[in-house]
């Protein structure tokens, strides 16, 4: 009874919950502990309802307890995920795993703790411990993946790695039940034996009869034997088993590949004997035969053995072993005769292309020779890869202006005669003319390219939203379309194309560096337009959603080994992506423009910063997505496409995260002893490489070639002077701190006045002893003599309003101007975090430093100077931009491809208004906004 009336009375607190309520949910929990003062699982729903800050204390007090029943555990765990204390989840666990050892379903808890965690080591032997307690086979499974998994880690040693590997081994080898009873076992069993090169021990399970089976059923076990076998050079013996698969119809691409290999094993050495490309020269032979007798039996309804003859003949080229490049282009054409209808024959086909210049001329006559025939789809498939092949094959002396715009003009037309093919198809198929429209773009850009004539990209933008009212859900047009309006300036029409291809979960990390690189330079956040800081926020959600779902623990769970690994690199590559961090560098660059920049600001961005600096980075960035048609002597489309010519890899990513570190840490009052005590929750994993377990100011002053290259000539001058300013005002900034007691103290004493409780961990004692825990005060020794200003910091608002004007004079894309402005913008914010400190009249009068704060002035008011200068050219820019006679100039540079009628006037008339309008927005945007900031921080 007295349970039930405890559940009637603990439903409220639920509701409250479930509603968002958290004020009525405290009142609930308050409630029901006056009458039930010890009730654990009512302290662990008032935590929930509490703020961070809060809950540490009550928090503690549970943790302290040794809690053990479901409810509570499931309750505490939700709330230690919150406040980011992952370490206190695993101790909670470990504790009540302690209490009731006889308990499984604690002891599984306390696994997928650990797992939630990363840490490997004490997966593996805490699954140890739960074998030898329960007696069951998987958890030495469970064991053997915590051991991979740590000998895995990137921070594992060589000999340790070695070491892991062998305990997995005695686990799987002392298991009761052998490994072939589950094929994911097996699996792993191989890789073990795979990693240990226990060859013998590898052959006998993979040659026993169930071990036979269970690669022939099991792709993964038949791919891992292959590797096995590869690494033993048996070559020869997995072509022959290859064969033998293929004559029984098996026709998965591998054996096909296995074949191959086999063809050329002695010729993979360095040293190569005479005899050895003879036997070699007679095994292609025989290869060639059986390949091309398979080939004439599938037909047109399999490619494998058609490709795999073009891989031969490639390969006997690149080996030495035939010197006439007369048969690959046979096979090539041969090829393409058979399978020229189909989409893929063009990716099939690129890799041989690269030919020497008699078997170029030979393709290329092969190609041309090639009827254009739009009958079916098929025929206008076929079309389509001649006009591909066509042109990766273009060499430098074809690329004429001329050629590029005949070329122009000959996809359009067979674009639009191939658009009749899909006139019936539903508005959500993509139409089979679609590749035409973007080799349009294509030979557009090129010219823009060589021209630098902005009225290529005009037309390309023309097409291509042409194509896609025809094809609206073409994500390669619109990928296309954005870098294009990025490029001129239009970045709401590139927002517009992103949103429209309804990027979904992962695809944030992969894709979103499509618009959200530099994308400070298209914000409006100082006039309030949050469209692209609301933007970084949103695909950011992927990594937070990543952060509490784990899928590894479900995977063991269910004893799905083969998936667990995968898991934890896919989880890895997720939460350590070097997109995540360029997006949240990005929308620290956007939130200065917008929020107040004060101690809060300052303080939360440093720690976050740090946190981005210890990582070790993955490259998660698809920019396959964007096709490349251009011809091999110029750059790929995405690097034509790319906005100032570079994107922003590891060496952007650290030259500016090093320049915001340090100016926030200048302009902070936290160091390393404060931000210990006041910091909720674990820090995250540091990399294991050698340079981050430097001291933060030599990382801070370490700079690289290949780093900087990454960097736009006008950012590698903001990096300078930036560095040049944090060198200048450090020594002023380092005496003027208050020292950590001080900070601590202030901190206590406002977590008082908010909660009414200390703060956790902070010793009040030492701090009352403290004689300077009253404010600033005095130092004892002298204070740093004020210098002027470097000649770099004093002039470098002048250089960038020069480099300003010289690009006006120079007729270039309204994106280069808004880079060079968003710069000159940073800088000036940049300069305010740095002289924060400075602003306060006390530190000014204690310090004597009114020296430096007049140099400060002078330096900032030069700055507000020539940032009302670029506002107004901006301003007036935009007014030009959205006139009636840019839109007529836009209308009028579209002469190559408004003859054609669906092209007409008035819908080129209309892309012009919107890109006009864009622009507009844009220069305008950032001009006011520019304004704004010199009347906050111009002062």
């Amino acid at each position: 009874m007295a349970q039930a009336a405890l559940e009637r009375q603990i439903r409220p607190i639920y509701d409250a919950l479930d509603h968002g309520s958290n004020k009525s949910a405290i009142n609930a929990c308050n409630k029901v502990l006056k009458k039930y003062t010890n009730n654990t699982l009512v302290k662990v729903c008032a935590l929930v309802s509490m703020w961070r800050r809060e809950a540490l204390v009550l928090c503690d007090e549970i943790l302290a307890a040794v809690v053990t029943d479901d409810s509570t555990l499931s309750v505490m765990t939700h709330v230690l995920k919150g406040l980011a204390r992952n370490s206190d989840m695993v101790a909670m666990f470990d504790s009540a795993f302690k209490q009731q050892p006889q308990s499984e379903e604690l002891g599984a808890q306390t696994f997928f703790a650990h797992v939630r965690t990363g840490n490997w080591k004490s997966c593996q032997q805490v699954a140890t411990r739960m074998h030898k307690q329960f007696q069951e086979d998987r958890y030495v499974y469970w064991a053997v993946i915590g051991a991979i998994l740590q000998a895995n880690d990137l921070g594992t040693p060589q000999n340790i790695r070695t070491l892991l590997y062998k305990l997995a081994h005695r686990h799987v080898t002392s298991c009761p039940t052998p490994s072939y009873m589950a094929v994911d076992r097996f699996h792993l069993h191989l890789i073990i034996l795979q990693e240990l090169q226990l060859w013998d021990e590898a052959n006998t399970l993979l040659e026993s009869d169930i071990g036979k089976s269970i690669c022939s059923a099991s792709l993964v076990c038949n791919e891992t034997r292959r590797e096995i076998w590869r690494k033993r050079g048996l070559y020869k013996d997995e072509g022959e088993r290859a064969q033998g698969k293929i004559k029984n119809n098996d026709r998965n691409w591998l054996e096909f590949v296995s074949i191959v290999d086999a063809a050329f094993a002695l010729v993979r050495g360095s040293d190569v004997s005479e005899e050895g490309k003879s036997e070699c020269s007679e095994n292609i032979a025989k290869t060639r035969e059986f390949l091309t007798e398979i080939a004439e039996v599938d037909g047109s309804n399999n490619r494998s053995a058609s490709l795999a003859l073009l891989e031969l003949e490639k390969n006997a080229f690149s080996y030495g072993i035939s010197s006439d490049e007369s048969a690959l282009v046979g096979s090539m054409e041969n090829y393409f005769s058979q399978f020229g209808d189909k989409t893929c024959c063009f990716e099939d086909l690129r890799p041989c292309v690269d030919l020497g210049a008699d078997a170029k001329s030979r393709w290329m006559s092969f190609l041309a020779s090639q009827e254009s025939s739009f009958a079916t789809a098929g025929d206008l498939q076929r079309v389509i890869n001649v006009r591909k092949l066509q042109r990766i094959n273009l060499t430098a002396s074809d690329l004429a202006t001329d050629t590029e715009l005949s070329l122009a003009s000959t996809y359009i037309e067979e674009y639009m005669t191939g658009l009749e093919l899909g006139s019936s198809l539903p508005v959500t198929e993509l139409q089979p003319a679609d590749d035409l429209a973007i080799l349009v773009g294509h030979a557009f850009v090129s010219l823009w390219t060589m021209t630098k004539d902005e009225s290529y990209l005009y037309n390309a933008a023309v097409v291509l939203e042409f194509a896609l009212t025809k094809s609206r859900m073409s994500f390669q047009i619109r990928l296309l379309l954005v870098r294009i309006y990025r490029l001129l300036g239009a970045p709401s029409l590139a927002l517009e194309h992103y949103r429209a291809i309804n990027i979904k979960q992962v695809q944030n990390d992969t894709l979103s560096h499509f618009l959200l690189t530099r994308a400070s330079t298209f914000s409006l956040s100082a006039t309030g337009d949050l469209t692209y800081p609301s933007e970084c926020i949103e695909s950011s959600q992927i990594y937070v959603s990543n952060s509490q779902d784990t899928f590894a623990h479900l995977c063991f769970r269910d004893s799905y080994l083969l998936q667990i690994p995968e898991f934890v690199s896919f989880d890895d590559k997720l939460e350590n992506s070097l997109q995540r961090d360029v997006v949240k560098l990005e929308h620290v660059r956007m939130r200065i423009t917008h929020e107040p920049i004060n101690s809060d600001l300052i303080d939360m961005e440093l720690i976050e910063l740090k946190f981005v600096f210890d990582r070790f980075h993955h490259d998660n960035r698809d920019f396959g997505m964007l096709p490349n048609y251009q011809p091999a002597c110029q750059p790929s489309l995405n690097d034509q496409t790319l906005m100032f010519g570079n994107s922003t890899g590891q060496g952007w990513l650290w030259y500016f995260i090093k320049i915001y570190i340090r100016a926030f840490q200048h302009a902070s009052d936290l160091d390393d002893i404060v931000e210990e005590k006041l910091l909720i929750g674990d820090r995250p994993r540091k990399s294991p490489e050698a340079e981050v377990q430097l001291p933060l100011r030599e990382r801070l002053a370490i700079r690289k070639p290949e780093e900087s290259a990454e960097l736009t000539a006008d950012e590698l001058q903001l990096m300078e002077w930036a560095t040049a300013v944090s060198d200048w005002l450090e020594p002023y900034h380092d005496y003027t701190r208050p020292p950590p007691a001080v900070v601590l103290a202030e901190a206590n004493k406002q977590n008082e006045l908010r909660t009414g409780l200390p703060l956790r961990g902070v010793d009040l004692k030492a701090l009352n002893g403290d004689t300077n825990a009253n404010g600033h005060a005095k130092k004892d020794e002298e204070a740093p003599p004020v210098k002027e200003p470097p000649q770099l910091v004093a002039q470098f608002f002048e250089h960038m309003h020069a480099r300003f004007v010289q690009l006006q004079q120079s007729q270039c894309l309204p994106s280069d101007l808004l880079h060079v402005a968003t710069l000159t913008q940073e800088a000036f914010l940049l300069f305010a975090v740095e002289s924060h400190r400075f602003k306060t009249a006390s530190v000014v009068k204690i310090y004597k430093l009114g020296a430096l704060v007049q140099s400060l002035k002078d330096i900032r008011s030069k700055a507000s100077t020539v940032l009302k200068t670029m506002s107004n050219d901006l301003l007036k820019m935009g007014e030009v931009a959205g006139s009636a006679e840019r839109r007529k100039t836009f209308v009028e540079s579209c002469k190559p491809i408004i003859n054609f009628p669906s092209l007409h006037h008035d819908f080129v008339l209309n892309i012009a208004k919107n890109v006009c309008e864009s622009r507009k927005k844009v220069l305008e945007g950032v001009g006011k906004g520019m304004i704004k900031i010199c009347t906050n921080y111009g002062q």
